[in-house]
């Protein structure tokens, strides 16, 4: 039987970009916390690297995201101004397909619902205003001016920077193996030691099955691949010229930035080749196919973004059935708080579901309506 090696208000189970965030706000509320992750954060063998991540408001998947989203913009310039890091960048977003397709329709209701500033740009105009982009005649975009993206694994380390300086343990390197209730609080083992806390904050990314089985069916791991490919009129690339974008292409939904970090073009295709993976177990090198479908799409659409490859990354969304995410109370232990699922568009909400577990672990109640989030809607 092992020892406990100590004692938490609150234990984190993994300290991504979610986790780091629940940390930060639970240690800045003055609990005792451990976050425990298997690697050393930031790294890139999960779901939150790679330089950049969008963020906007004009959200495609539902209007009922805009509310959360303008409390994740407040949180991040928060953490801006706490931190000293830039971890937010402004650059516009343009949502682009045929009239009719979920993309260019989703992005607008967004915008008419919750009243946000927005242009609606033919394809003409797309390419006058952005020369990066050859379009097809049929398409037209709706540019919102306050998307951009997040730097990624600024925005960890920041989290994990204050949740430390304001008390927070930081385990990294160190496996958590299992868990399980332990009265009204949790006994966690790892591979180091056991620990014992009243509550636990699962924000395990795709190893979340690994740790709730009964979870299996409903945050399912998927291998998703990135390139950066030279661009060869850098200035139609640059941060200030080119609005992070989707596009609702006919090969499929693709997404990319401006230059940051590399000099190129930074593209992927959302849901990539729908590779259901183990997490431990998926293959970490991009294939010749991976690149191909992404060159494919930079050269029809973007062409002077379709030069050398100067990089090519793997990473990992964790998929629910309907694409929505998970962030609620565990259906046996209510001392033990799930937030997971993020489908490959949760990044930019990590500040603010970061404070909304971090109220549920607390008081099991949030003023955020998260209520479509719950395991409930899957019964």
């Amino acid at each position: 039987m092992d020892t406990p090696a100590g004692h938490y208000d609150v234990i984190v189970a993994g300290a991504g970009g979610m986790g780091s965030a629940v940390a930060y706000h639970l240690a800045r509320r003055r609990c005792r916390v451990l976050a425990i992750d298997r690697f050393n954060p930031p790294h890139e063998m999960g779901s939150s690297h790679g330089l950049t991540r969008i963020i906007r408001l004009a959200y495609h998947e539902d209007p009922s995201y805009v509310p959360l989203l303008r409390r994740a913009y407040a949180l991040w310039r928060e953490l801006e101004q706490t931190s000293g890091e830039r971890v937010l960048h402004i650059t516009g977003s343009l949502e682009i397909g045929v009239p009719g397709s979920e993309i260019f329709d989703g992005a607008l209701a967004s915008c008419r619902v919750h009243d946000l500033p927005h242009e609606i740009l033919t394809r003409q105009q797309i390419n006058q205003r952005f020369p990066a982009y050859r379009l097809p005649q049929q398409y037209v975009g709706v540019l919102q001016p306050d998307g951009g993206f997040l730097d990624p694994e600024r925005c960890i380390v920041a989290h994990l920077t204050l949740a430390g300086a304001h008390g927070a343990e930081i385990h990294t390197d160190e496996q958590i193996l299992d868990w399980e209730p332990a009265g009204d609080g949790v006994r966690v083992r790892t591979d180091r030691a056991a620990y014992t806390a009243d509550r636990l904050v699962i924000t395990a990314g795709a190893w979340l099955p690994k740790l709730v089985p009964s979870l299996a069916r409903l945050a399912v791991p998927e291998r998703q691949v990135l390139a950066w490919f030279r661009t060869r009129r850098p200035a139609h690339f640059a941060a200030e010229a080119f609005p992070v974008f989707i596009l609702a292409a006919e090969e499929g939904n693709f997404y990319g930035f401006p230059m940051y970090g590399l000099p190129g073009l930074k593209i992927g295709l959302h849901h990539h080749f729908k590779e259901v993976v183990d997490p431990d177990n998926m293959d970490r090198t991009a294939r010749a196919r991976d690149e191909a479908v992404l060159r494919e799409c930079a050269a029809r659409y973007l062409p002077d973004g379709a030069g050398e490859t100067l990089a090519l990354k793997t990473c990992l969304y964790t998929n629910t059935p309907d694409g929505h995410f998970i962030v609620d109370r565990h259906p046996d232990y209510p001392q033990v708080v799930i937030g997971g699922g993020f489908s490959g568009h949760g990044f930019k909400f990590c500040s603010v579901i970061g404070e909304t577990l971090a109220d549920l672990a607390l008081s099991g109640t949030t003023r955020h309506d998260v209520g479509r989030f719950r395991l409930a809607r899957f019964d």
